[in-house]
């Protein structure tokens, strides 16, 4: 009876103790996603263009692209199982990359398999694919085509993590390439059996120039048409070990906007910040960093963190993966495992925001999107107070690990992670105690 009595005790503390710790957590999370714009005087529609990467495991399920007025579904195309970075072009059409699965043209791999590429896409109250370029990858994961571009000169530009290269396309048919396994030699022979260097964005900076991000690298590199890389973006000073770069300044980003020649604004993801990389010009700046990082002496033609943010409405960011600056001067932050998007001004405040219902890739402000050249912070402005977060020994990867993997609550910390690992700890040991009573009651008959 007494060990009956200790494994219901168990079992139900362990319970109470998971179910507290929701209830309270989430009656006192703050709110996010409700911002509206302080310039109420102005009656104009705010317009915001969104490609969603889905939910589920893996965040392969219910891609979508959709537009926001206001904060509200203009219309939406649900059609892939993610989509991508997404843009408007100047005839009123969407463009965006995805993947999909469930085709039967699959090259050298089973049937059904998956493709990747980009769409054109029709918008409106029925939104309809109208054109498609895709190719079939081996997985589902780490090989899809995330950004691409419309050319002046007609050819579309795509990065591909498959293949880890940037391409240029023009009626189905590659028109010239750049393989990433030119500079980084240490890879496999077979980019597509693993997840690589993960090259997830490329911008034409205009005359055959291209601002490409090596995600798994930590770099951003800078591709000339006809001559190769020109220059390396946070380079590793010792590159025969592996040309990878400092974490502390970018760690896993996405999607730099370039700014001007000393000025990158770009996602820096897994430090859950978004940051300008200034070109150094030999002076001094002052330490005032946010979430424990600081500006530094830089020399003539480093890269270093000037401005930085890392948190919007008192809640931390949460694997960024897109920042725009606006016309405005604002800046547009696609906040992933948030699920949010936010606007924010040069000092941090949160002047507009909204959620998001799965886990979006990338946002786009209409009518202007993304463009090539911005206003830059201020470098003596500093950087806004952010929320310190610090990192827990395996709790904190493996939170890293869920938050990029499905839809958690914004709230979740590591904290939670390890009253949850307590909670089953005490059901486990509940329902061992029953077992192991159980067991012993039938050998004792």
């Amino acid at each position: 009876m007494v060990t009956k009595r200790t494994s219901a005790t168990l079992v139900l503390a362990g319970v109470a103790l998971f179910v507290g710790m929701v209830v309270v957590s989430a009656a006192t999370a703050p709110t996010i996603g409700a911002t509206q714009s302080h310039d109420s005087s102005s009656n104009e529609t705010v317009r915001t263009l969104v490609g969603s990467q889905g939910g589920g495991p893996g965040l392969h399920d219910y891609g979508s692209v959709y537009l926001l007025e206001d904060g509200e579904v203009a219309w939406r195309l649900d059609d892939a199982d993610s989509y991508f970075d997404v843009t408007m072009l100047d005839n009123g059409s969407v463009m965006a990359g995805f993947m999909d699965s469930g085709y039967t043209d699959c090259g050298p791999y089973e049937s059904p398999c998956t493709h990747t590429g980009f769409r054109i896409i029709d918008p409106g109250e029925s939104p309809e694919v109208v054109s498609e370029f895709s190719f079939p990858v081996r997985t589902r994961a780490n090989s899809e085509v995330h950004d691409v571009e419309l050319l002046p000169s007609g050819e579309f530009l795509v990065s591909d993590m498959e293949y880890e290269r940037i391409m240029t396309v023009r009626g189905g048919e590659i028109t010239w390439q750049w393989n990433a396994s030119s500079i980084y030699t240490d890879g496999p022979d077979d980019p597509t059996r693993e997840d690589w260097l993960h090259i997830n964005d490329v911008d034409h900076l205009g005359d055959d120039r291209y601002l490409v991000s090596v995600r798994n690298a930590n770099q951003l590199v800078i591709v000339e048409r006809g001559e190769g890389v020109v220059e390396i973006i946070n380079e590793d000073p010792n590159p025969e070990d592996g040309r990878v770069g400092d974490p502390s300044v970018l760690n896993r980003q996405h999607n730099p906007q370039w700014l001007n020649k000393n000025t990158i604004l770009v996602a820096d993801s897994e430090n859950g910040r978004v940051v300008e990389l200034q070109r150094g010009d030999g002076d001094v700046s002052a330490s005032n960093g946010s979430g424990g990082s600081s500006r530094a002496e830089r020399s003539d033609g480093e890269w270093t963190v000037g401005w930085e943010l890392s948190e919007a409405e008192g809640v931390a960011f949460a694997w960024p993966r897109d920042a725009d600056r606006l016309e405005n001067g604002n800046t547009l932050i696609t906040d992933s495992a948030n699920q949010r998007i936010v606007e924010v001004n040069e000092s941090g405040e949160t002047v507009w925001s909204v959620r998001t219902q799965y886990i979006p890739y990338e946002a786009e402000r209409l009518p202007e999107g993304e463009t090539v050249g911005g206003q830059p912070y201020s470098t003596d402005a500093g950087s806004p107070a952010g929320v310190a977060s610090g990192d827990v020994p395996g709790i904190s990867f493996l939170l890293q690990v869920l938050r990029t993997s499905m839809p958690l609550p914004f709230w979740v910390t590591e904290l939670h992670l390890v009253v949850t690992l307590v909670s089953l700890g005490l059901v486990s040991a509940g329902l061992g105690t029953a077992a192991r009573s159980a067991f012993a009651a039938r050998r004792r008959n």
